[in-house]
């Protein structure tokens, strides 16, 4: 099992985003059942909180629902279960070499910063960068 773990500030926007549509891709590919994909925060902000409300609507209208997720902060035990550590932008690389000093799989997951909704409210960008960066993991791992 290919275990997949993205990764951005508050994980209520873009890791959840990437999280729900890589798990519809693989499960349209029909090997749902050879990955675990999650999402977690770099922050303790969003701690318990739902996807943030544009999100979730940027997922429902391309028929994808995030119900039941919430932000939970990454732990050491994640380094430890997940194969592939996927970074939303270089601040949250820095934040987690920060907490994770010495630990140095921490992946990009496209080769620039995916853009942050929570600033520009460009939920389009967005989704784009995001099915960007799946199309091209699901690629590489399968």
């Amino acid at each position: 099992m290919v275990k997949i773990l993205f990764v951005c500030h508050g994980n209520i926007c873009r890791s959840p985003m990437a999280e729900f549509v890589l798990k519809d891709m693989v499960k349209k590919a029909g090997i749902a059942d050879r990955f675990q994909i999650a999402s977690v925060a770099t922050s303790r902000e969003e701690l318990g909180n739902p996807v943030y409300p544009p999100a979730r609507r940027e997922l429902a209208s391309h028929g994808l629902s995030c119900d039941g997720k919430y932000a939970r902060q990454i732990t050491a035990r994640d380094l430890e279960e997940y194969d592939h550590i996927y970074y939303m932008d270089s601040r949250n690389l820095r934040y987690l070499k920060q907490m994770f000093p010495g630990f140095d799989r921490f992946l990009p997951f496209l080769d620039r910063d995916v853009a942050d909704p929570w600033y520009s409210g460009d939920f389009t960008q967005t989704w784009a960068d995001i099915c960007e960066g799946c199309e091209r993991i699901l690629k590489e791992l399968t």
